[in-house]
């Protein structure tokens, strides 16, 4: 029974490998095919890494508040066409963009050549690239060496995440899929995907996957009601001018991503409450198994209970953070309760966390309903199983001695 089981696991690893590697595949040639304009003409510059070799002039002004001044330096580029040549570049010092070159500096800059064929070129800004790679690496490596197995699970679902949002929901955005529906289906791809890493093919999978994505779509539901009473939309979101800019050259629909990135936003939220309640309820049903739904459903909410106030803390503290800025001046100067209450900026801010935390705290019962019940629906196929095959070992022949 033991080897059958372990082959019916890895049958299912092998189908969900297979069938995981063909939506990747089919992800890269449909994002390959689409016509993707820049943002701003570059005149024919690229962006290149390249080293600082000397700083020929300075006139900076760095303070605490704001970050002024240019400077002049010679630049040799280290990647692309022009790699391994020399050049003058201007550095701007800026908050937004620029750097502090000193000699040796790795940099980002746009090159291009001039009327007469020399090299001209801006220091766009620090070369952080490698930085940023570490940390991430150093993220994955700790947990997999913490989480052991689950661990790596659980880093293998991180990256498969972050590709589905990158190459799968924002592309069906941009080529004119409804905001909300492509966030529902990265939600329900990803879920399954992310759950059966963790749980294999089980019962507790199952509660989880149907509990986290009834829970998404609680928390879209709730921001989208609200957001039409408060009259808020994508439309009033902060690079909105962007938004639309894209959306002159593509399908997108910008007053729905708003509204799609709640959900996209409460996903992992609401994945850890619902994995975490199913795993509790799965795990005492295999303890306990003449327990019936009430009491199970009962468990279910109150490992939920703890699990609220957390989670929900967790999504306002992360929007909250998020508006800091927004937070300071509306502080600093005083405004009045009528003024700040009815900016976008806080209904969007609010909008954001409490549907959030709406569809994490309904995950709790949700998810507590949908797990008793087929935990105690599994109970009884079992018993009516073991029933059947004792009638059936009972009616043997009669004749014979004993």
């Amino acid at each position: 029974m033991k080897m059958v089981g372990q082959s019916r696991k890895q049958r299912f690893l092998l189908v969900g490998a297979v069938i995981v590697v063909m939506f990747l595949g089919a992800l890269i040639a449909f994002n390959g095919r689409l016509d993707r304009p820049a943002l701003r003409p570059t005149g024919g510059a690229t962006f290149a890494k390249a080293v600082v070799e000397e700083v020929m002039s300075s006139n900076l002004n760095d303070s605490d508040v704001e970050l002024q001044g240019n400077q002049t330096v010679e630049l040799r580029i280290t990647s692309g066409a022009y790699k391994g040549q020399t050049c003058e570049a201007t550095s701007p010092y800026a908050n937004q963009s620029g750097a502090k070159c000193v000699p040796g500096l790795r940099v980002i800059a746009l090159v291009n050549t001039d009327s007469e064929g020399n090299l001209v070129a801006t220091v766009y800004n620090y070369d952080r690239g490698m930085v940023l790679w570490v940390l991430i690496a150093l993220f994955l490596v700790i947990l997999c060496l913490i989480g052991g197995k689950q661990g790596v699970s659980s880093a293998v679902g991180l990256v498969f995440t972050f590709v589905c949002i990158l190459f799968f929901y924002l592309p069906l955005m941009y080529v004119g899929v409804s905001p909300f529906v492509a966030a529902t289906l990265t939600s329900v791809i990803v879920t399954v995907v992310v759950m059966s890493l963790i749980g294999g093919c089980s019962y507790k999978t199952l509660c989880s996957v149907l509990g986290t994505v009834t829970g998404v779509l609680i928390a879209g539901a709730t921001a989208y009601l609200f957001g039409y009473l408060g009259h808020i939309s994508g439309l009033n979101v902060d690079d909105v001018e962007t938004l639309a800019f894209i959306a002159q050259n593509s399908r997108l629909d910008v007053a729905g991503v708003l509204f799609s990135g709640i959900l996209i936003a409460s996903l992992g939220a609401v994945m850890d409450v619902s994995m975490s309640i199913a795993s509790t309820i799965a795990e005492i049903h295999a303890n306990s198994p003449e327990l019936d739904f009430q009491r199970l459903f009962r468990s279910g909410i109150h490992v939920g209970r703890d699990m609220m106030g957390t989670m929900s803390n967790t999504l306002i503290l992360a929007f909250a953070g998020g508006s800091i800025n927004t937070l300071i001046i509306i502080y600093s100067y005083n405004m009045p309760y009528l003024e700040f209450m009815n900016q976008y900026a806080i209904g969007i801010e609010l909008l954001q966390g409490i549907s959030g935390s709406i569809g994490v705290i309904l995950t709790v019962p949700v998810v507590s309903a949908i797990s008793a019940f087929l935990m105690t629906r599994k109970k009884i196929e079992h018993h009516e199983t073991f029933t059947q095959s004792s009638k059936t070992l009972d009616r043997k022949p009669t004749g014979g001695s004993v």
